[in-house]
């Protein structure tokens, strides 16, 4: 072990000068105490007069006072709070489990009856939570046929497609640019996805990742809150190691039918979406020969496809206006950089291309940052003259373009 140095190479120590006979000795811990205490005493005058009594304060009151609309708040009882069913003397209660809790809340009086009434206000801090109207729930009557795993989707015997029966109704106002966002990648992480389904504005369209457990439930409760669902295709990408795409992926090099099959597999998996798009593919996206039978399928089944990520001139695309399947690409990635001001650069870049082009479509991943960006931008991008749509309006006002 390297001891520290304690003196210069070669120096010996002076030894301490000893105190004068008669000198008055100087009580060092005295004096120390003496003098922090001059100093604290300073700095508190000086705090008196001329600091800020509001600066550390908190920044959000919470009021005490009771109110008016406590009379119909909901009651908590200290005595069942006493004691729980474990036998242990607490009980804790979380205010975010009672009806429309936010961050804020109006504390009431305790009534006679010795019950803490309860009041729980809006916060203006609380995340913005959009209304929307429910979509239908899935499946339809009519809409389905028993598959490998589930119910896949049917045109109904009205000619009634699964793009139509299932996409969000939309009526577009005559001159406004259109703008759809899609976010996919969700299913996985349920805090992402419970923020994407209940956070962002019903238009946002969602895009689920097939794999995910109780698919259905996540999809149902998206619709409950008035969003339309896409499901994500595994698709083969240039590198297989580097971006696992699961067991049920297309390749390029299989068959027609065993893509078929996977396929199938994929979309009875659940009900509920107006069509799908590609996770990964750029690989599976350069084969007519393997694309050719998928389009196919989705265009027999009411379904439409949005691509993403993969190029807008493949042979995937071909291969679907080909086989007459409605299909758009997305114009932008827009969390390619994982930065708020990227991602804010890029939306900036949708409203420019929707100007030019008459409508643009934006995708990103179910990241925080980018759904707290989408969450502030879609809040205002009305104001500025655009329309925020589902990307099935923006799907349709293309085809009825070309």
């Amino acid at each position: 072990m390297i001891r520290p140095r304690t003196s210069a190479p070669g120096l010996a120590r002076k030894p301490a000068p000893k105190a004068k006979p008669g000198a008055p000795q100087v009580n060092h811990r005295f004096l120390a105490i003496g003098v922090a205490a001059l100093l604290a005493l300073s700095a508190f005058g000086a705090i008196q007069i001329f600091g800020d009594p509001n600066a550390a304060g908190p920044r959000r009151v919470v009021a005490l006072a009771p109110s008016d609309a406590a009379a119909n708040a909901p009651t908590v009882s200290f005595s069942d709070a006493a004691i729980d069913e474990n036998g242990q003397d607490y009980e804790l209660f979380d205010l975010s489990e009672l009806p429309d809790a936010s961050v804020g809340a109006e504390i009431g009086e305790i009534g006679s009856d010795g019950q803490l009434r309860v009041s729980v206000v809006e916060s203006s801090e609380a995340p913005h939570r959009p209304a929307a109207s429910p979509l239908p729930r899935a499946p339809i009557a009519g809409m389905t046929e028993p598959g490998p795993n589930g119910v896949l989707p049917i045109i109904a015997s009205n000619g009634r497609t699964p793009a139509q029966a299932y996409a969000r109704p939309f009526t577009p106002v005559q001159g406004r640019p259109m703008i759809a966002v899609v976010i996919g990648g969700l299913g996985f992480n349920a805090r992402a996805t419970t923020q994407a389904i209940d956070e962002l504005p019903a238009e946002i369209t969602l895009s689920f990742v097939p794999y995910a457990n109780d698919l259905q439930g996540w999809i149902d409760r998206a619709r409950a809150r008035g969003h339309e669902v896409l499901i994500e295709l595994p698709m083969e990408p240039f590198d297989p190691d580097a971006d696992d795409t699961g067991p049920q992926t297309l390749l390029a090099g299989a068959s027609a039918q065993q893509n078929t099959q996977r396929l199938e597999q994929l979309l009875s998996r659940a009900s509920g979406y107006f069509g799908v798009t590609n996770y990964q593919g750029a690989r599976f996206a350069t084969s007519a020969q393997a694309s050719a039978p998928v389009v196919q399928q989705l265009r027999r089944r009411g379904l439409v496809f949005l691509s993403s990520g993969i190029g807008q001139r493949t042979a995937l695309s071909v291969e679907a206006q080909r086989a007459g399947l409605p299909s758009t690409a997305a114009d932008r990635i827009i969390d390619a950089r994982r930065e708020a001001d990227a991602i804010d650069d890029q939306l900036l870049n949708l409203e420019a291309l929707a100007l030019q082009n008459q409508s643009a479509v934006g995708a990103g991943f179910a990241y925080p940052v980018t759904m707290e960006q989408v969450g502030r931008w879609a809040r205002d991008v009305e104001t500025r003259g655009y329309e925020l749509a589902p990307a099935s309006a923006v799907l349709n006002a293309r085809a009825a373009r070309r």
